[in-house]
C-alpha cells in the first residue's frame, strides 16, 4: 500500500513537472487580461533572444573555396506547443579566428541563397543567411544534393508566399486564425514580428561559434529582407552595422497630404506604433547605409527622405541608384561591401555624405543646387538630379548638367510648371581603391563607387512662394546618345540574348510624344536579329487610377550591318502584349516607359507571339532617339501621385517581375 501511495505520488509530480514544462517551454507568454502589445517595449519586452537553447542541427557539411559550409536548422522558439524551426546557410573561411560575421536576410518569395554566403567567406568574413520564407533553398553553383528537413514553423505560417495560411499576415491587419499566436487582434500576429524573432536568434547562433567575434555582426536584407534589416538594427543592439536595400522606408499617413510625393496611407495606431518602420527608425544607432534605387516600389524614395531625416549623417550614408526599381548598378552596390569593411574591419574609410542645398529663390526663377562632396578621396564626378513628378515609382529623373566651382558642384532646375512638386539629389563618384579593383576567386569589384546625398523636395506652394518662373519647354530630341544609357537602366546587361534598355524619359513632359508623332532611333547590330520595342501605359495608375496598365510592343527586324540603322515606330503598329486586353494606343500621352530587347513577346491576331531571341553580336548603343510629326497638345495630361490602391493593385506583380529578372539573370551568368 506504501509503495503504491509512492507511486502515485511519484507520477503526480513527474505530471506536474511535465505540466510545469510544458508551459515553460513557451517562448513568449499568454496575454494577459486579453491586452496586446501598444509600443515597441511591450511588444518586445518578453523576448529574450539567448535565453533558450538554439537546438542547433546540422543537415550537411562540406568543403568549398577554402570555406567551411553548413546548413543548419536552428530554433526560433515554441509557440502554441510546438517548435519553430528556421534554416540557413552558414559558412566561414577554413582557420578563421574572431571573424566578422555577416546576417544576410532574403526578400519576399525568395530563399537562403549560398552563393553569396560562400563570397562573403572569400571577402574574410562568416556569413549566414536565414531562410525564413520556408522555400526551397537555393544552393547556386555548388554542386550539393540535400533533401532533408528545412524551415518549419510549427503551428504558424510566416512563409512567404503562405504555404498553409490563406491569410498574408505581412500585409493583411493582425486579425486571429488558426496559425496567429494571439486570439484577438494582435500585433504578435504580425509575421513581421514572428521573422524578427528568427532573425534574433540567427544572431544568437552567430555570436556563439567560436570562429566568430560576436562584437563584429553584420546584417543586410533585400526587399522584405531590408525591412527586416531596418527593424532588427533598431531592436536589437548586438548589431554592429547594418546595410537595408531596397527595403525600411517607413509609412506616410493619409494626413500628411502637405509632403510632395510619396505613398500615404491608412495605417491603424497598432501598426504605426509595432509594425511600421516608423516605430523603428528612431531607435537606430548603428551605422546605416540606405541601398535603394530611385524609382523602388517597395521602399519608396520620398517616404524615406521623411521618415529618415532625424537619422545624424554621421553614422548614415545612402547610395541611390537612378532610374532603377529593386536593383542597384554595380557602383552602388558595392558601397555594401565598402561599408562593413569600415564597420566590422577597419578597412576603410567611407566619405561623409554629400551635402546638398537647393535653393528657390534665384535673380531668373530658376531653381539652383549645390553639392559639396567630401573630397577626402578621389571625386571623379557628381551628377545632380532632379524630377518634376509626383508619382514616384514612374518619374523620370532628369540630369542637370552639374558644373563644377571650386570644391562644390552647381546645376539649374529648370521647370516647366509651377503644379507640380520638384525633387532634387546628388550621385558622387568616387574612386575605387586599387587593393579592392580586384578580388581573388572571380569575385570583380567595379573601378568606381557612388554616394548619394539626402533627397530634398519642394511643393507647389513653396515654388510660387519663392518667385519660381516656368522658363523650359518641350523638346523632340529625347536622346543623341552621347552619354551611352545615361538616362536608361540596363538588365541582364552582360547576356546577349536577354538584356534590355529602359527609359521613363518618354514620360517627362518635355519628352512626351506629340499627338500623331513617330518615335524614330538609330541602332547598330552586326548580325541579322530581331528588336522588340515596348512601350508601358499607366504603370501603377499613373495617368488614370483606376484603368489598366497595359503595355504594347513591335517587333523590328534588323539587317546585320557595321553601319547605323534607323527604326520607326507608329502607334498604329503598336500591339498590345497581353491578350487579355484588346484597347489600341492612340496616343504617347499615358506612356511610362519605353523598352527595348532582343526578347519579349507582342500579339497578333489576338494570339501572343514570343520573339526567338538570339544572341547579340555588336555594340548595344542608339543615339538621336526622337520624335518626328504629329502636334503637341494644349492640354497633356498630368501626373498624378501614386495611390494606395494603385499600388496595392500592382505590388505582387512587381514582385513577380523583379522575381522573374533575378532568375534570367542568375541564369545567364
Amino acid at each position: 500500500m506504501k509503495s503504491l501511495l509512492f507511486y502515485l505520488f511519484s507520477l503526480l509530480v513527474c505530471t506536474n513537472a511535465l505540466f510545469s514544462t510544458a508551459i515553460q517551454a513557451e517562448t513568449l507568454p499568454p496575454l494577459v487580461n486579453g491586452r496586446v502589445p501598444a509600443n515597441l517595449d511591450e511588444l518586445w519586452a518578453d523576448f529574450d533572444p539567448r535565453q533558450e537553447p538554439l537546438e542547433v542541427e546540422v543537415l550537411k557539411e562540406w568543403e568549398q573555396d577554402g570555406a567551411v559550409c553548413r546548413l543548419v536548422r536552428f530554433q526560433v522558439g515554441v509557440f502554441k506547443g510546438a517548435p519553430a524551426k528556421v534554416a540557413a546557410f552558414y559558412a566561414f573561411p577554413q582557420g578563421g579566428q574572431k571573424l566578422p560575421a555577416l546576417l544576410s536576410i532574403h526578400g519576399g518569395g525568395q530563399s537562403a541563397g549560398f552563393d553569396s554566403v560562400l563570397r562573403d567567406t572569400v571577402r574574410g568574413y562568416a556569413s549566414m543567411s536565414i531562410n525564413w520564407g520556408g522555400n526551397p533553398l537555393n544552393f547556386g553553383r555548388a554542386v550539393v544534393k540535400y533533401e532533408g528537413p528545412q524551415t518549419d514553423w510549427g503551428r504558424l505560417d510566416a512563409t512567404h508566399p503562405p504555404q498553409r495560411n490563406k491569410a498574408n499576415h505581412f500585409v493583411s491587419e493582425l486579425t486571429p486564425d488558426e496559425y496567429t499566436l494571439d486570439a484577438v487582434v494582435s500585433p504578435r500576429n504580425s509575421n513581421w514580428f514572428l521573422v524578427l524573432m528568427a532573425a534574433r536568434r540567427a544572431i544568437t547562433f552567430l555570436e556563439s561559434q567560436p570562429e566568430i567575434d560576436g562584437s563584429l555582426i553584420g546584417v543586410c536584407g533585400h526587399s522584405m529582407g531590408g525591412k527586416l534589416t531596418t527593424n532588427l538594427a533598431a531592436i536589437d543592439k548586438r548589431v554592429r552595422v547594418a546595410v537595408p536595400s531596397c527595403g525600411g522606408a517607413g509609412d506616410l499617413t493619409e494626413l500628411q497630404a502637405d509632403l510632395p510625393g510619396g505613398l500615404k496611407t491608412k495605417i491603424s495606431a497598432m501598426k504605426l506604433a509595432c509594425i511600421s518602420d516608423n516605430a523603428y527608425i528612431p531607435r537606430l544607432t548603428c551605422p546605416v547605409l540606405w541601398l535603394s534605387p530611385t524609382n523602388d516600389f517597395h521602399a519608396h524614395i520620398d517616404n524615406m527622405a521623411w521618415n529618415w531625416r532625424e537619422v545624424p549623417d554621421e553614422r548614415f550614408r545612402l547610395s541611390i541608384s537612378p532610374h532603377f526599381n529593386h536593383r542597384h548598378t554595380p557602383e552602388h552596390e558595392v558601397t555594401q561591401f565598402l561599408w562593413f569593411e569600415e564597420h566590422l574591419k577597419g578597412a576603410f574609410k567611407m566619405p561623409e555624405t554629400p551635402r546638398i542645398e537647393l535653393q528657390l529663390k534665384t535673380e531668373d526663377g530658376v531653381p539652383l543646387v549645390t553639392v559639396v562632396p567630401d573630397g577626402s578621396q578621389g571625386v571623379q564626378n557628381v551628377a545632380i538630379y532632379y524630377a518634376l513628378d509626383p508619382h514616384e515609382l514612374t518619374r523620370f529623373w532628369r540630369d542637370a548638367r552639374a558644373e563644377k566651382n571650386g570644391g562644390q558642384w552647381q546645376a539649374r532646375c529648370p521647370v516647366m510648371s509651377l503644379d507640380q512638386p520638384l525633387f532634387v539629389y546628388a550621385d558622387v563618384t568616387y574612386e575605387m581603391p586599387d587593393r579592392y579593383r580586384t578580388v581573388s576567386r572571380s569575385y570583380h569589384l567595379p573601378d568606381t563607387y557612388k554616394l548619394s546625398s539626402r533627397v530634398l523636395s519642394a511643393g507647389p506652394v513653396e515654388l510660387k512662394a519663392a518667385g519660381v518662373m516656368v522658363t523650359d519647354s518641350p523638346q523632340r530630341l529625347i536622346d543623341d546618345g552621347a552619354r551611352g544609357w545615361h538616362d536608361w537602366y540596363l538588365i541582364n546587361r552582360d547576356h546577349p540574348h536577354l538584356w534590355s534598355a529602359s527609359t521613363r524619359k518618354v514620360k517627362d513632359v518635355k519628352w512626351r510624344g506629340p499627338n500623331g508623332a513617330r518615335l524614330l532611333f538609330d541602332i547598330r547590330c552586326h548580325t541579322d536579329n530581331s528588336l522588340v520595342v515596348s512601350v508601358h501605359c499607366n504603370e501603377w495608375g499613373a495617368y488614370e487610377p483606376g484603368k489598366p496598365a497595359v503595355s504594347y510592343s513591335v517587333i523590328k527586324p534588323l539587317k546585320g550591318s557595321t553601319d547605323w540603322q534607323t527604326v520607326v515606330v507608329s502607334l498604329e503598329e503598336l500591339a498590345v502584349t497581353d491578350p487579355k486586353f484588346s484597347m489600341p494606343i492612340h496616343d504617347w500621352q499615358t506612356v511610362c516607359e519605353l523598352s527595348i530587347s532582343p526578347a519579349g513577346q507582342t500579339t497578333r491576331s489576338g494570339q501572343l507571339v514570343k520573339v526567338d531571341a538570339k544572341a547579340w553580336e555588336g555594340p548595344r548603343e542608339i543615339r538621336n532617339l526622337r520624335w518626328e510629326g504629329g502636334e503637341y497638345s494644349k492640354s497633356q495630361m498630368s501626373n498624378s501621385p501614386l495611390t494606395p490602391t494603385e499600388h496595392e493593385k500592382a505590388f505582387n506583380e512587381a514582385i513577380r517581375k523583379s522575381l522573374q529578372q533575378e532568375e534570367a539573370a542568375r541564369k545567364g551568368k
